[in-house]
């Protein structure tokens, strides 16, 4: 409540005065709104990624209870309930279905162990190499983001034609100029399609981990290096004593997003090989495509995919967990 007093000797001023608690009951709301402004203009991003990720995850838990195949596809909804039927074919090593999964997990792990830690090799080496200054360092920076920057279609299409037997880029180069091979190699069938696939996940993947821990070195004093030049450390001291400690945070998100990426890419394989990748290279995320959408067995490829989920769950779980207790430690 607001009183108006007139001054006897002020004329025309006037005096305002405000009783206590008086104005304080609309602002309330508004402070409220603008609280909940920000939340409201996420509810739409929030909204678009439970439809785009977490109904297809819960669909997908729900069809691998379920004995779908091409028979029940026209009306998914009927068909019949297997419970743990799917699981335990896909987990029977002695049966074909779970013996060629097997296969396929052990081929996953040994390509993305061996591509995580080639692309974090070179990446680091690349980045350390980086931080001295020398004429066409930016250039150099530029052409190194390249297999990163490209669409991952185009690129891999372009290893297919530099894999091929008779016209291929790799073959005349190590065949044809250098000699290194007696005869032309098949590199998109056999055992050297292994070879293939993981010379394409390093070539695309090195760049992102290059790009991270030069960021990553950005943020190490330059006085730490000074001081240990001065102490008459060399560049392998100052590396290992000084660079890759400090990056220890920086590399442990680094290589956690490298092997779920790793792990999980599709892309690469199929567009590599197609619907049916070679033994030797049948990443288990080929594999499952192939138990569902080429053998029509819905059921047990949604089984497939849930105890894939399970895996990098736990994976990143431990993972996690080993590194703040390492953390803790170093602390301390």
């Amino acid at each position: 409540m607001t009183t108006t007093t007139a001054s006897p000797k002020a004329g025309d001023r006037t005096v305002r005065k405000k009783t206590p608690g008086a104005g304080r009951g609309p602002r309330r709301p508004g402070r409220i709104r603008r609280i909940g402004l920000p939340y409201l203009l996420l509810l739409p991003a929030l909204l678009l990624e439970l439809l785009v990720h977490l109904v297809p995850m819960v669909i997908g838990i729900w069809v691998s209870f379920k004995l779908l195949t091409q028979f029940y596809i026209r009306d998914w909804g009927t068909a019949p309930w297997s419970g743990l039927d799917n699981y335990k074919m896909s987990v029977d090593f002695n049966a074909p279905v779970g013996e060629a999964l097997l296969h396929s997990f052990l081929v996953t792990i040994a390509f993305t162990l061996l591509s995580v830690g080639l692309c974090w090799l070179i990446g680091t080496a690349a980045a350390v190499y980086m931080q001295d200054t020398f004429r066409g360092r930016g250039l150099l920076r530029a052409l190194f983001l390249v297999p990163y920057a490209l669409p991952v279609y185009a690129a891999v299409i372009t290893w297919v034609f530099m894999f091929q037997h008779d016209n291929g880029l790799v073959n005349h180069v190590l065949h044809d100029q250098l000699g290194l091979t007696d005869k032309p190699s098949f590199w998109l069938i056999g055992n050297n399609s292994f070879i293939a696939l993981l010379t394409v996940s390093v070539w695309k993947g090195w760049p992102f981990a290059f790009l991270i821990v030069m960021a990553g070195l950005q943020n190490i004093p330059k006085d730490l290096y000074e001081a240990a030049a001065l102490d008459g450390a060399g560049m392998w001291q100052q590396i290992r004593r000084i660079t890759l400690p400090s990056l220890r945070p920086v590399n442990q998100v680094l290589i956690l997003v490298l092997f779920l990426w790793t792990f999980n890419d599709f892309n690469t394989p199929y567009v590599l090989f197609g619907k049916s990748a070679p033994e030797a290279a049948d990443l288990i995320s080929v594999h499952i495509y192939q138990a569902s959408f080429v053998t029509w067995n819905f059921g047990s490829g949604s089984a497939m995919s849930v105890l894939l989920l399970l895996f990098l769950l736990v994976v990143t779980g431990v993972y996690l967990a080993l590194t703040s207790r390492g953390r803790k430690t170093a602390d301390v």
